[in-house]
């Protein structure tokens, strides 16, 4: 049984270290090959794009692949709707993979906004120190606003246009609950702008501007294609494959 995973997340990274070494199981961990130095999982990798819906399904096609698990980021949207279809013109099962997104609780300020766009229409009303976590690639959504300042943090350094009041910080998760707290304080922050990318490596910083009262501005995730089953977490996916290999 041929697996592709297209990964790049710690769930991805899992699910690939609990299958790998499977008795009847041939794995192949994809990913998109953005950021430089990338943590790899277990088994076969291949880095770089498909080149689309087509790409995809002639690579499905070619390694007469038996299922497909889309294991990307939550806001990856692009490559999970090529997944889809490209498994459909396949004719590949394809499981989607998704950490369930955070939910608020008592003492938080959250103000959602459906794109980054729309944060940044939100952030002049809610404070003038912004501490931004949304990624690199963003970061033009948030250009116009030279009335405030912003601490961005990313994997790696942005390469198109960013705010003109900006501190780059590079770092990679997991971060701590005290790290998070003294960011805030020694940068005087006093909005949070973050993506509803869940788990738990990213999360310390919910608590730390729950604990500050601050603002957080939460966009909201893309949907998962219609019709593509859905689990929360890399046991549940190494299940799914386990029930296919054994039927």
């Amino acid at each position: 049984m041929r697996v592709l995973i297209l990964g790049g997340t710690m769930e991805a990274r899992l699910l690939a270290g609990m299958l790998h070494g499977t008795p009847g199981l041939e794995l192949t961990s994809s990913l998109a090959g953005r950021v430089a130095g990338p943590r790899l999982p277990s088994g076969e990798v291949r880095i770089g794009g498909f080149g689309g819906t087509e790409g995809l399904t002639a690579w499905l096609r070619e390694h007469r692949t038996d299922a497909l698990i889309d294991a990307t980021h939550p806001f990856a949207g692009t490559i999970s709707f090529h997944a889809a279809r490209a498994a459909a013109t396949a004719h590949v099962p394809l499981l989607a993979l998704r950490r369930p997104g955070w939910v608020p609780v008592e003492g938080d300020d959250w103000h959602r906004a459906d794109s980054l766009p729309d944060a940044a229409r939100l952030l002049p009303a809610l404070g003038r120190r912004v501490f931004l976590t949304t990624g690199r690639t963003g970061l033009a959504a948030f250009a116009g606003l030279d009335d405030l300042w912003f601490l961005v943090r990313a994997v790696e350094e942005p390469r198109t246009a960013h705010p003109a009041r900006m501190t780059l910080l590079l770092d990679r998760g997991p971060f701590t609950l005290e790290g998070e707290r003294e960011l805030l304080r020694r940068h005087r922050v006093d909005v949070l702008v973050t993506k509803d990318s869940g788990g738990a490596a990213t999360a310390p910083k919910l608590t730390a501007a729950r604990e500050a009262a601050l603002p957080v501005i939460v966009v909201r995730r893309p949907p998962v294609p219609g019709g593509i089953p859905v689990v929360p977490g890399p046991e549940e996916a190494a299940d799914w494959i386990r029930a296919r290999l054994e039927g």
